[in-house]
């Protein structure tokens, strides 16, 4: 996840889909008696909160204010 700008994460249900499935992961683990692993998987999941919702800055569409000129 290093790069969370990246045009596959522009969808909102993609990053929520990645959030979740680490916290279903995390339920997993817990739930089968693996709290090592469970606080990792819960660790992905608060860095994934952290990187696609709370610093996440959608890309403008790859257009440049001097591509844009106005119809006449």
């Amino acid at each position: 996840m290093k790069d969370s700008e990246h045009p596959f994460f522009r969808p909102l249900w993609r990053r929520v889909a990645i959030v979740a499935v680490c916290l279903g992961w995390a339920v997993v683990e817990f739930a089968t008696g693996a709290p090592f692993w469970g606080t990792i998987a819960l660790g992905f999941a608060f860095y994934a909160v952290w990187q696609f919702f709370y610093l996440y800055k959608p890309a403008d569409g790859g257009k440049d204010s001097a591509d844009t000129e106005p119809k006449e």
